[in-house]
């Protein structure tokens, strides 16, 4: 048995340590956090300065019971969880659960899994930081009672199924997304006409080159034409050249934001993918911890990054800086995210291959001397306007950093229009071009675009909200929730007019762009901008940008030990909890409704509307004093479809179903959409349509073949069926199992070998002791 106990958080972090640590060391994991507050009452007691009840959840209580017997086996408990104060917390609560005392338990961090780092925290332990265990109690006990207060508000005042719910942190960036699309939708494109010249002249080789040069823009078409009409018959003379040197440095090594961000527009992963991906890295051995907001590099590790610069470009490719924070309040961790070991341009893990390169890239162009260029202005008269055009060419005379890496753009971010400039053929001042063409190209403004999750993450950065620990559970949240989906977007064409001037003549063209085309961004549903506004117009506080941000900076207090958590957690509830009780009884219930028109057949009101499904459009309304009048009829959205922007035909257009292809093996086949989606009706049986199929012109030649093929799928999984009780058995991926209704209840394997024999008694049996002891859900851990 080893002397010492070492608790890190997941196996593999345990595994690589326990090859550093040797024999005297058992390292073991906890798996995450092992308590978390009681679901009864918030799991907080408010009359008692916010003590918090904290249980061992049933999933963990196996590891807990684990851990106590090595504990006391071993002559010292070590506790290695992560340096944030998630990891912090962790320690205590191990601390707590385990009977250890906080005050002399040795707790080490490390900011790397290497063999000096290990060593060196094993050598330098320290107690568990109280302030920073405390920080993370207000975060989670604020949250807490902000979801537990807010959420049944929400379940009262409108009429949707019990899931709403609320959390201080998500409803703000659902309100980030919400107010992105509105301004999309209120964005009124203008257009005017951009002015380029086409002339040819002679390279240093002698060969003749066309280059551009521009002029300014026109407003409108008329303009346009006017400016290009001055132009016939023009002599183009070179009348000034600038050349002027220019630099470009490096961007700071990756912080968490930062590496989102990177790593979905350069590869296009989600937040969640980079951070789990990040993890395994970090648990690996290979880069250094990846919840930080820091943009420090340790003296050692600039060193080696030198080396590994010199080595691979030479020393002229060196530049040694130190990059400082922005952010006063980043504390999460003391370095950037880097490589351990900078002579590793690569791993061998194949998953988390091209992300490890992109840290390592990064980091070393963070050391690397900028890039030198060459810029050159040419100014080009026009003898007939005395207007004036600007050719521009860049030309590198150094790489620099450039040779490793360069940071990319989000789409939302101001650079140039067009491809970068190349390089100008030899001008000379009172130099007259060869003129070939000139071009008045339509331009569109834009809206800004919609966030992708990791330009919400700097948004969010930017804002002072959330730390690195959050910005992925809170993405994930939203989505889970939703209130946001992710999802593309199908540009549209439109027409774009061109004139253009060429041998003194002028002719018109219409050519097409595709606008509007989106990949992978956040759009909020119909859900999340209806609780938006309820909470804005209830909650200003809880929905406030910078007092949301305020709120972290509390927090950050309370981590060095400035303020006391009881004392920010009741400044918070006091006001909030007077909030909650007055909008519970002044408040109207959520409609979340817009009035459409009227329908031209019956003259009644068109509304959409949030329903208990979904949103919904609707024609009429129920008469409560005239029972015997017709009801209200209702559709479904469509998914691209939004309440705020649809129109009275797009709403009519829904009405169209039940759609009636004709007959299929002598039944009706009919179309609709229920709650689970669109599906067709044939011979009392139901099949839902295939995803590329659209319920309102799909037609019965693609219907049948479907209807055919599901049905044999069926008959081929099915194993017993009680038609009364709409009971089946069937055979599924791992086994038979037993389906009534919408809902399926999962067999014991001496009950799936029998399946076929079970009888009626049996099968009531299964679902009622089922019913009655449904199986526990697994908690979710940490991570």
């Amino acid at each position: 048995m080893a002397k010492n106990l070492l608790i890190v958080e997941s196996p593999a972090k345990a595994k690589t340590i326990e090859k550093i640590l040797g024999s005297d060391f058992e390292v073991k994991s906890c798996y995450g956090h092992i308590r978390d507050l009681e679901k009864d009452d918030m799991g907080i007691d408010v009359k008692k300065n916010y003590a918090p009840r904290y249980i061992v959840p049933e999933d963990k209580q196996k590891v807990v019971a684990e851990l106590k017997k090595l504990a006391k086996k071993s002559d010292e408990v070590w506790l290695a969880t992560d340096e944030d104060r998630e990891g912090e917390a962790i320690s205590w609560h191990l601390c707590e659960v385990l009977g250890l005392d906080p005050k002399v338990t040795k707790r080490i961090v490390f900011h790397e899994i290497t063999k000096p780092a290990i060593q060196a925290a094993v050598l330098n332990p320290r107690t568990v930081d109280l302030n920073l265990v405390n920080a993370q109690q207000a975060r989670r006990i604020v949250d807490r009672i902000v979801g537990f207060e807010l959420s049944p508000v929400l379940w009262r005042k409108m009429s949707m199924r019990n899931s709403l719910s609320a959390g201080r942190v998500q409803s703000v960036a659902v309100r980030l997304i919400a107010e992105r699309e509105r301004e999309i939708n209120a964005f009124n494109t203008t257009s005017n006409f951009k002015i380029e010249a086409f002339f040819a002249a002679k390279d240093i080789n002698g060969k003749n080159v066309t280059f551009k040069a521009d002029g300014s823009r026109q407003n409108t078409t008329e303009d346009a034409e006017r400016f290009l009409q001055s132009c016939a018959g023009a002599a183009y003379k070179v009348k000034d050249i600038q050349v002027k040197p220019a630099r470009k440095s490096p961007a700071a090594p990756f912080t968490t934001s930062t590496l989102q961000q990177e790593a979905s527009r350069k590869m296009g992963y989600g937040v969640s993918k980079t951070m789990l991906l990040a993890q395994r890295l970090y648990e690996s051995g290979y880069i250094t911890y990846m919840r930080t907001d820091s943009v420090n590099l340790s003296d050692t590790a600039i060193t080696d990054t030198k080396a590994q610069i010199g080595k691979q470009f030479g020393d002229k490719y060196v530049q040694v800086r130190k990059y400082k924070n922005k952010n006063e309040s980043a504390q999460e961790a003391h370095e950037a995210i880097r490589p351990t070991y900078m002579e590793n341009s690569s791993v061998p893990d194949s998953d988390a291959r091209r992300l490890y390169e992109l840290i390592w890239k990064r980091t070393m162009a963070s050391q690397m001397a900028d890039a030198e260029l060459e810029k050159t202005t040419a100014k080009i008269d026009i003898s007939t306007n005395k207007a004036e055009l600007n050719a521009q060419g860049e030309v590198m005379k150094f790489d620099g950093f450039l040779k490793v890496y360069m940071e990319d753009h989000d789409d939302d971010e101001e650079i140039e229009e067009e491809d970068t400039e190349g390089m100008l053929p030899p001008l000379r001042v009172g130099q007259t071009l060869e003129f070939k063409e000139m071009k008045a190209t339509e331009r569109f403004s834009r809206p800004l675009p919609r966030y992708t999750e990791a330009s919400l993450v700097k948004k969010l950065e930017e804002l002072g909200i959330g730390r690195p620990s959050t910005y992925a559970p809170t993405i994930s949240t939203i989505l889970k929730r939703g209130y946001v989906e992710k999802r593309d977007k199908e540009g549209v064409k439109r027409n774009i007019r061109i004139l253009l001037l060429s041998h003194n003549k002028i002719s018109k063209l219409t050519e097409q762009e595709t606008t509007g085309a989106e990949k992978s961004k956040l759009f909020p549903t119909d859900l999340g901008l209806v609780v938006t506004d309820f909470l804005k117009e209830y909650f200003g506080d809880v929905m406030d940008y910078g007092f949301t941000a305020s709120i972290e900076q509390e927090f950050d207090e309370i981590a060095a030990g400035k303020t006391l958590w009881t004392k920010m957690v009741d400044g918070f509830y006091k006001p909030f909890k007077k909030d909650i009780e007055n909008t519970l009884e002044t408040a109207e219930r959520i409609k979340g409704e817009r009035e459409l028109g009227i329908d031209p057949v019956s003259g009644k009101r068109v509304i959409a509307r949030m329903g208990r499904y979904g949103p919904m459009v609707q024609i009429g309304e129920i008469n409560t004093d005239n029972e015997e009048e017709e009801k209200p009829r209702f559709a479904k959205l469509k998914a691209v479809q939004s309440i705020e922007t649809i129109s009275l035909e797009e709403a009519m257009e829904l009405f169209k179903l039940p759609r009636n292809l004709g007959k299929f093996e002598g039944e009706d086949v009919l179309i609709n959409i229920g709650r689970f989606g669109p599906y067709a009706s044939h011979n009392k049986k139901f099949y839902s349509l295939n995803k590329d199929m659209d319920p309102y012109t799909v037609e019965l030649e693609e219907i049948a073949p479907m209807i055919a093929e599901k049905r044999i799928a069926k008959d081929e999984r099915t194993i017993k069926v009680f038609e009364k009780e709409k009971i089946q058995l069937l055979k599924g991926p791992y086994g038979a199992y037993m389906k009534q209704g919408l809902r399926n209840f999962k067999l014991t394997k001496e009950q799936q070998e029998r399946a076929a024999d079970l009888t009626i008694e049996e099968a009531k049996q299964i679902i009622e002791e089922i019913k009655a002891n449904p199986p526990k859900k697994k908690a979710g851990r940490k991570k």
